[in-house]
């Protein structure tokens, strides 16, 4: 039964992951593709440099409520199957994060995972995701830099788990870590740019820019 849960957790939970707000918001706003602009990444970051603070808003909200409703249907599936060993929310919000990573229906292409980690944090442990928020939110407005808030909330993100949730290796920890490194490998090309000083800083525009670039 156990596997049946995790077998429609994982697939309801990819299929709502794909659902990407930043490409959805661009073909409303203005019938293009946010991939073909700035970064090319199909992120909230990127939303707000090519189209303005509205659609990013609104891309943020979409980003972010997908992975928090994944949990909660993750759970719900397990609870039907009275499988009450393992929480459902573990499968369902890493499989909603690969589905914005690589969106089935957007050819493979999606954003970073940042939004849709916070949503799915936001359910599964509420402490920690409002322990991150205080410090990396002032972060990102001091520094400016976007995605050095984004590495610096993974890197806290097991460390806040730790020490909130038993001293010890368990299954919240490893669901943190696992999430934390694949956010962190999803901004490897950002952390070279960091190391470099060349990272684009909050604010910047990148507006009018159509030149396709591959995901960084």
């Amino acid at each position: 039964m156990i596997i049946l849960g995790i077998l429609l957790s994982a697939l309801c939970a990819y299929l709502l992951g794909s659902i990407n707000s930043a490409i959805l918001v661009s073909r409303i706003v203005a019938k293009d593709d946010v991939r073909n602009h700035g970064s090319g990444n199909a992120g909230m970051t990127n939303i707000l440099r090519t189209y303005g603070k509205g659609p990013a808003a609104f891309t943020a909200v979409g980003d972010f409520a997908k992975g928090a409703v994944a949990v909660l249907i993750g759970r719900l599936i397990f609870h039907i199957l009275g499988i009450s060993d393992v929480d459902g929310g573990y499968v369902a919000g890493f499989f909603a994060l690969l589905g914005h990573l690589f969106p089935l229906y957007f050819g493979f292409k999606g954003g970073k995972g940042v939004l849709t980690s916070a949503g799915v944090v936001f359910v599964i442990h509420p402490p920690v995701f409002f322990i991150l928020a205080v410090i990396v939110i002032p972060t990102i407005f001091l520094v400016k830099i976007v995605s050095l808030g984004s590495l610096l909330a993974a890197v806290l993100f097991p460390i806040a788990t730790f020490l909130l949730y038993g001293m010890h290796f368990n299954l919240d920890l490893l669901f943190s870590c696992l999430i934390s490194g694949v956010v962190i490998y999803m901004h490897r090309a950002n952390v070279k740019r960091l190391l470099n000083g060349t990272e684009n800083k909050f604010g910047s525009s990148q507006k009018g820019s159509s030149k396709k670039k591959p995901r960084r």
